[in-house]
């Protein structure tokens, strides 16, 4: 099973993502750094464990507020080449994936981004299969294309499950939705998001044929051993 960390930046700063509240986001208090600079955050979980993978989620370009974190992201990626790096960047059109595109990171295309399906497949076009889809269930229910997650074919191999309503709230993982997808873990890269609070949750997936976990709360607060990560990122 994969372990993937997760940060999530706000004008420049990592901040602490909860069940979705992006609004009240506030800076990451962690255990692995006494600094919410990306940079710092980056060293302190590959400090922890040396984690080949890590996922990014610009909130500012996600909430369209007319600015991006694109010039931090390339910092880490200029002082960790080695790291793979999926962005999320709320991207929902040709002109917003162009910025996008001329880095080496993996694309994330999050489902709550795209009003109907033929917007979607507008810019997988683009993408071939080199991008990530996440099916992005907020507190109030699915968001995106009801096509989306009635037909696989519009899937790539990789496909996150996120839960903004467990997200940050170490509340444990949405059992009911992972049950529901779980079908898919053959022929799929399912990789889960959000409530992960320990091994024991890690186990639950794991016997799901979950593929990946996104993990932040409990990588900060040390919920998770780096031996724990270990004996699972393989």
């Amino acid at each position: 099973m994969q372990i993937i960390p997760v940060i999530d930046l706000l004008n420049g700063a990592v901040v602490h993502a909860k069940k979705g509240d992006r609004k009240n986001y506030q800076a990451i208090q962690s255990l692995i750094s006494e600094s919410s600079k990306p940079l710092d955050i980056v060293t302190g979980l590959l400090e922890y464990y040396p984690f080949q993978q890590l996922y990014i989620a610009d909130l500012n370009a996600i909430q369209k507020l007319g600015n991006h974190n694109l010039d931090v992201i390339k910092s880490i990626a200029l002082h960790y080449p080695n790291l793979k790096i999926w962005v999320d960047a709320g991207i929902s059109n040709t002109s917003e994936l162009s910025l996008w595109t001329n880095c080496n990171f993996n694309v994330i295309l999050g489902s709550e981004n795209f009003s109907d399906l033929d917007n979607f497949l507008e810019i997988k076009k683009h993408l071939n299969s080199g991008f990530v889809l996440s099916l992005d269930f907020m507190p109030d229910g699915y968001r995106g294309p009801l096509e989306l997650i009635e037909n696989e074919k519009y899937w790539p191999k990789d496909v996150i499950l996120m839960s903004l309503a467990q997200v940050g709230a170490n509340l444990g993982v949405n059992l009911e939705l992972l049950e529901k997808f779980k079908q898919h873990n053959k022929e799929f890269n399912l990789y889960a998001a959000g409530g992960v609070r320990n091994m024991s949750d890690l186990a639950i997936l794991r016997q799901l044929g979950i593929y990946g976990v996104l993990i932040a709360s409990a990588l900060h607060n040390k919920q998770i051993s780096a031996d724990e990560v270990g004996s699972l990122n393989q």
